[in-house]
Protein backbone atom coordinates (compact mmCIF):
# COMPACT_ATOMS: atom_id res chain seq x y z
CA UNK A 1 0.00 0.00 0.00
CA UNK A 2 2.87 2.38 0.80
CA UNK A 3 4.26 1.83 -2.71
CA UNK A 4 0.86 2.55 -4.24
CA UNK A 5 0.43 5.71 -2.19
CA UNK A 6 3.89 6.87 -3.21
CA UNK A 7 3.04 6.36 -6.86
CA UNK A 8 -0.26 8.27 -6.48
CA UNK A 9 1.61 11.12 -4.78
CA UNK A 10 4.19 11.21 -7.58
CA UNK A 11 1.51 11.37 -10.25
CA UNK A 12 -0.34 14.14 -8.39
CA UNK A 13 2.86 16.14 -7.97
CA UNK A 14 3.98 15.72 -11.58
CA UNK A 15 0.60 16.69 -13.04
CA UNK A 16 -1.42 19.23 -10.98
CA UNK A 17 -4.31 18.90 -13.44
CA UNK A 18 -4.53 15.10 -13.26
CA UNK A 19 -7.88 13.62 -12.19
CA UNK A 20 -7.58 10.12 -10.75
CA UNK A 21 -10.08 7.74 -12.34
CA UNK A 22 -9.33 4.54 -10.40
CA UNK A 23 -8.86 4.79 -6.65
CA UNK A 24 -11.47 2.72 -4.89
CA UNK A 25 -9.80 -0.59 -5.82
CA UNK A 26 -7.02 0.34 -3.38
CA UNK A 27 -9.52 -0.27 -0.58
CA UNK A 28 -8.90 -4.01 -0.52
CA UNK A 29 -8.25 -6.74 2.00
CA UNK A 30 -4.56 -5.90 2.30
CA UNK A 31 -5.04 -2.16 2.91
CA UNK A 32 -7.91 -2.80 5.34
CA UNK A 33 -5.76 -5.36 7.17
CA UNK A 34 -3.04 -2.74 7.55
CA UNK A 35 -5.60 -0.21 8.80
CA UNK A 36 -6.79 -2.72 11.39
CA UNK A 37 -3.21 -3.30 12.58
CA UNK A 38 -2.73 0.46 13.05
CA UNK A 39 -6.00 0.97 14.90
CA UNK A 40 -5.90 1.78 18.62
CA UNK A 41 -7.11 -1.28 20.48
CA UNK A 42 -8.91 0.32 23.42
CA UNK A 43 -11.04 2.89 21.63
CA UNK A 44 -14.70 3.32 22.62
CA UNK A 45 -17.09 1.44 20.33
CA UNK A 46 -19.57 3.05 17.95
CA UNK A 47 -23.23 2.17 17.32
CA UNK A 48 -22.21 -1.34 16.23
CA UNK A 49 -20.67 -2.13 19.62
CA UNK A 50 -17.71 -3.76 17.84
CA UNK A 51 -14.28 -3.31 19.38
CA UNK A 52 -10.82 -4.00 17.93
CA UNK A 53 -10.65 -7.28 19.82
CA UNK A 54 -14.11 -8.40 18.68
CA UNK A 55 -13.33 -7.67 15.03
CA UNK A 56 -9.92 -9.29 15.33
CA UNK A 57 -11.38 -12.63 16.46
CA UNK A 58 -12.70 -13.33 12.94
CA UNK A 59 -10.54 -10.87 11.06
CA UNK A 60 -10.16 -12.81 7.79
CA UNK A 61 -13.87 -13.56 7.48
CA UNK A 62 -14.86 -10.04 8.52
CA UNK A 63 -12.60 -8.42 5.93
CA UNK A 64 -13.69 -10.84 3.20
CA UNK A 65 -17.30 -9.93 3.91
CA UNK A 66 -16.53 -6.19 3.98
CA UNK A 67 -14.64 -6.30 0.67
CA UNK A 68 -17.41 -8.35 -0.94
CA UNK A 69 -20.02 -5.79 0.12
CA UNK A 70 -17.89 -2.97 -1.19
CA UNK A 71 -17.46 -4.65 -4.59
CA UNK A 72 -21.20 -4.97 -5.08
CA UNK A 73 -21.74 -1.47 -3.59
CA UNK A 74 -23.76 -2.88 -0.71
CA UNK A 75 -21.51 -1.39 1.95
CA UNK A 76 -23.19 1.53 3.72
CA UNK A 77 -21.55 3.40 6.60
CA UNK A 78 -23.45 3.33 9.88
CA UNK A 79 -24.44 6.50 11.76
CA UNK A 80 -21.80 7.99 14.04
CA UNK A 81 -22.43 7.70 17.77
CA UNK A 82 -22.29 11.18 19.32
CA UNK A 83 -21.32 11.66 22.95
CA UNK A 84 -20.31 14.76 24.88
CA UNK A 85 -17.05 15.14 26.75
CA UNK A 86 -15.70 17.97 28.97
CA UNK A 87 -14.13 20.88 27.11
CA UNK A 88 -10.68 21.72 28.54
CA UNK A 89 -10.62 25.03 30.39
CA UNK A 90 -14.40 25.40 30.29
CA UNK A 91 -17.57 24.21 32.01
CA UNK A 92 -19.03 23.42 28.60
CA UNK A 93 -18.94 20.08 26.83
CA UNK A 94 -18.01 19.38 23.23
CA UNK A 95 -19.45 16.69 20.95
CA UNK A 96 -17.34 13.68 20.06
CA UNK A 97 -18.24 11.36 17.20
CA UNK A 98 -17.42 7.65 17.34
CA UNK A 99 -17.81 5.78 14.02
CA UNK A 100 -18.57 2.07 13.77
CA UNK A 101 -15.44 -0.09 13.59
CA UNK A 102 -15.70 -1.09 9.94
CA UNK A 103 -16.29 2.53 9.01
CA UNK A 104 -13.07 3.50 10.82
CA UNK A 105 -11.16 0.98 8.70
CA UNK A 106 -12.60 2.16 5.39
CA UNK A 107 -12.19 5.83 6.30
CA UNK A 108 -8.57 5.17 7.23
CA UNK A 109 -7.78 3.94 3.72
CA UNK A 110 -9.90 6.65 2.06
CA UNK A 111 -8.03 9.31 4.06
CA UNK A 112 -4.64 7.92 3.04
CA UNK A 113 -5.61 7.97 -0.66
CA UNK A 114 -7.06 11.49 -0.60
CA UNK A 115 -4.11 12.70 1.43
CA UNK A 116 -1.60 11.25 -1.05
CA UNK A 117 -3.19 13.37 -3.78
CA UNK A 118 -3.85 16.63 -1.99
CA UNK A 119 -0.66 16.77 0.04
CA UNK A 120 0.94 17.71 -3.29
CA UNK A 121 -1.50 20.62 -3.72
CA UNK A 122 -1.66 22.10 -0.23
CA UNK A 123 0.22 25.34 0.32
CA UNK A 124 3.12 25.86 2.69
CA UNK A 125 1.23 27.99 5.23
CA UNK A 126 -1.28 25.19 5.94
CA UNK A 127 -0.29 23.12 8.99
CA UNK A 128 -3.30 21.38 10.53
CA UNK A 129 -3.71 17.60 10.19
CA UNK A 130 -0.87 17.17 7.72
CA UNK A 131 1.91 14.57 7.96
CA UNK A 132 5.11 15.91 9.46
CA UNK A 133 3.50 19.21 10.49
CA UNK A 134 2.44 20.15 14.00
CA UNK A 135 0.93 23.10 15.82
CA UNK A 136 4.46 23.91 17.00
CA UNK A 137 5.55 24.26 13.38
CA UNK A 138 2.66 26.66 12.77
CA UNK A 139 3.63 28.75 15.80
CA UNK A 140 7.26 28.78 14.73
CA UNK A 141 6.26 30.03 11.28
CA UNK A 142 4.01 32.74 12.73
CA UNK A 143 6.77 33.78 15.11
CA UNK A 144 9.18 34.18 12.20
CA UNK A 145 6.70 36.33 10.27
CA UNK A 146 5.92 38.76 13.10
CA UNK A 147 9.56 39.07 14.13
CA UNK A 148 11.23 39.41 10.74
CA UNK A 149 8.63 40.99 8.46
CA UNK A 150 7.18 44.55 8.61
CA UNK A 151 3.89 43.47 10.23
CA UNK A 152 1.68 46.11 11.88
CA UNK A 153 -1.76 44.49 11.84
CA UNK A 154 -2.96 40.95 12.52
CA UNK A 155 -6.32 39.36 11.75
CA UNK A 156 -6.94 36.43 14.10
CA UNK A 157 -9.87 34.56 12.55
CA UNK A 158 -12.02 31.60 13.52
CA UNK A 159 -14.83 29.98 11.55
CA UNK A 160 -18.06 29.39 13.44
CA UNK A 161 -18.76 25.67 13.88
CA UNK A 162 -16.67 24.85 10.82
CA UNK A 163 -16.78 21.02 10.89
CA UNK A 164 -20.55 21.07 11.41
CA UNK A 165 -21.24 23.51 8.57
CA UNK A 166 -19.07 22.38 5.67
CA UNK A 167 -21.22 22.57 2.55
CA UNK A 168 -21.19 19.02 1.23
CA UNK A 169 -22.05 19.99 -2.35
CA UNK A 170 -19.11 22.38 -2.50
CA UNK A 171 -16.85 19.77 -0.91
CA UNK A 172 -17.73 17.22 -3.59
CA UNK A 173 -17.10 19.81 -6.32
CA UNK A 174 -13.66 20.44 -4.86
CA UNK A 175 -12.87 16.72 -4.63
CA UNK A 176 -13.97 16.16 -8.22
CA UNK A 177 -11.27 18.57 -9.37
CA UNK A 178 -8.79 15.80 -8.57
CA UNK A 179 -10.89 12.63 -8.22
CA UNK A 180 -12.80 11.31 -11.23
CA UNK A 181 -13.51 7.87 -9.75
CA UNK A 182 -17.32 7.85 -9.29
CA UNK A 183 -17.12 4.95 -6.85
CA UNK A 184 -14.74 6.86 -4.58
CA UNK A 185 -16.92 9.95 -4.72
CA UNK A 186 -20.02 7.85 -3.99
CA UNK A 187 -18.28 6.31 -0.97
CA UNK A 188 -17.32 9.72 0.45
CA UNK A 189 -20.88 10.98 -0.05
CA UNK A 190 -22.17 7.98 1.90
CA UNK A 191 -19.89 8.88 4.79
CA UNK A 192 -21.09 12.47 4.69
CA UNK A 193 -24.74 11.38 4.70
CA UNK A 194 -24.45 8.57 7.28
CA UNK A 195 -26.00 10.63 10.06
CA UNK A 196 -25.41 10.65 13.82
CA UNK A 197 -27.04 8.89 16.75
CA UNK A 198 -27.39 10.76 20.02
CA UNK A 199 -29.15 9.21 23.03
CA UNK A 200 -30.65 6.57 20.75
CA UNK A 201 -32.11 9.06 18.26
CA UNK A 202 -30.76 9.27 14.69
CA UNK A 203 -30.26 12.66 13.05
CA UNK A 204 -29.50 13.33 9.39
CA UNK A 205 -26.29 15.14 8.42
CA UNK A 206 -27.12 17.37 5.42
CA UNK A 207 -24.02 19.45 6.13
CA UNK A 208 -20.65 19.02 7.81
CA UNK A 209 -18.00 16.29 7.76
CA UNK A 210 -18.23 12.93 9.60
CA UNK A 211 -17.87 13.58 13.31
CA UNK A 212 -14.85 11.81 14.73
CA UNK A 213 -14.14 10.31 11.33
CA UNK A 214 -10.59 9.55 10.28
CA UNK A 215 -11.27 11.20 6.93
CA UNK A 216 -12.75 14.41 8.39
CA UNK A 217 -9.42 16.26 8.80
CA UNK A 218 -8.29 15.68 5.20
CA UNK A 219 -11.75 16.57 3.84
CA UNK A 220 -11.72 19.75 5.93
CA UNK A 221 -8.27 20.65 4.61
CA UNK A 222 -9.42 20.13 1.02
CA UNK A 223 -12.38 22.44 1.65
CA UNK A 224 -10.29 25.19 3.24
CA UNK A 225 -7.58 24.82 0.60
CA UNK A 226 -10.03 26.05 -2.03
CA UNK A 227 -12.11 28.39 0.13
CA UNK A 228 -9.33 30.17 2.04
CA UNK A 229 -5.78 29.21 1.04
CA UNK A 230 -5.86 29.63 -2.73
CA UNK A 231 -8.01 32.75 -2.43
CA UNK A 232 -5.55 34.35 -0.02
CA UNK A 233 -2.51 33.31 -2.05
CA UNK A 234 -3.80 34.25 -5.51
CA UNK A 235 -6.22 37.11 -4.82
CA UNK A 236 -5.73 38.74 -1.42
CA UNK A 237 -1.94 38.99 -1.50
CA UNK A 238 -1.90 40.47 -4.98
CA UNK A 239 -4.42 43.18 -4.05
CA UNK A 240 -2.48 44.34 -0.98
CA UNK A 241 -0.27 47.44 -1.06
CA UNK A 242 2.09 45.97 1.51
CA UNK A 243 3.11 42.53 2.72
CA UNK A 244 0.49 39.92 3.62
CA UNK A 245 1.08 36.50 5.18
CA UNK A 246 -1.09 33.68 6.50
CA UNK A 247 -0.62 30.75 8.86
CA UNK A 248 -3.50 28.25 9.06
CA UNK A 249 -3.95 25.34 11.44
CA UNK A 250 -7.19 23.50 10.57
CA UNK A 251 -10.00 26.09 10.76
CA UNK A 252 -7.97 28.58 12.82
CA UNK A 253 -5.89 31.04 10.85
CA UNK A 254 -3.85 34.17 11.49
CA UNK A 255 -3.24 36.74 8.74
CA UNK A 256 -0.51 39.35 9.05
CA UNK A 257 -0.47 42.67 7.20
CA UNK A 258 1.88 45.58 6.81
CA UNK A 259 -0.82 48.21 6.27
CA UNK A 260 -4.05 48.93 8.10
CA UNK A 261 -6.17 49.37 4.97
CA UNK A 262 -5.10 45.94 3.69
CA UNK A 263 -6.04 44.31 7.00
CA UNK A 264 -9.43 46.05 7.17
CA UNK A 265 -10.29 45.21 3.58
CA UNK A 266 -9.32 41.58 4.08
CA UNK A 267 -11.46 41.26 7.22
CA UNK A 268 -14.50 42.60 5.33
CA UNK A 269 -13.89 40.48 2.25
CA UNK A 270 -13.27 37.39 4.38
CA UNK A 271 -16.82 37.49 5.68
CA UNK A 272 -18.18 37.68 2.13
CA UNK A 273 -15.89 34.88 1.02
CA UNK A 274 -17.04 32.58 3.83
CA UNK A 275 -20.70 33.40 3.21
CA UNK A 276 -20.31 32.30 -0.40
CA UNK A 277 -19.48 28.81 0.88
CA UNK A 278 -22.16 28.81 3.59
CA UNK A 279 -19.73 29.54 6.41
CA UNK A 280 -19.49 32.49 8.76
CA UNK A 281 -16.84 34.03 10.94
CA UNK A 282 -17.03 33.52 14.71
CA UNK A 283 -17.24 37.16 15.77
CA UNK A 284 -16.47 36.40 19.43
CA UNK A 285 -13.26 34.58 18.49
CA UNK A 286 -12.05 36.79 15.65
CA UNK A 287 -10.40 40.20 15.84
CA UNK A 288 -8.16 42.70 14.09
CA UNK A 289 -5.16 43.62 16.24
CA UNK A 290 -2.75 46.53 15.91
CA UNK A 291 0.70 45.01 16.28
CA UNK A 292 4.32 46.10 16.44
CA UNK A 293 6.32 49.02 17.77
CA UNK A 294 3.64 51.60 16.91
CA UNK A 295 0.68 49.54 18.09
CA UNK A 296 0.27 51.19 21.51
CA UNK A 297 0.07 54.69 20.05
CA UNK A 298 -2.32 53.52 17.32
CA UNK A 299 -4.63 51.83 19.83
CA UNK A 300 -4.77 54.96 21.97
Amino acid sequence: METQLTRIAEQARENPELRFTTLVHHINKQSLMAAHADMQKRKTTGVDGVSWATYDQNLEANLDDLVARMKRQAYKPQPVKRVFIPKPGSDKKRPLGIPAYEDKLVQNVVASLVNAIYEQDFLGFSYGFRPGRSVHDALKSLNGIIEKRPINYIVDADIKGFFDHVDQKWLIKFLELRIADPNMIRLIVRFLKAGVVEAGIKYDTPEGTPQGGVCSPILANVYLHYVIDLWFYKVVRKSCKGEAHMVRYADDFVCCFQYKEDAHRFYQELQLRLNKFNLEIAEDKSRLIAFGKDAEAQRE
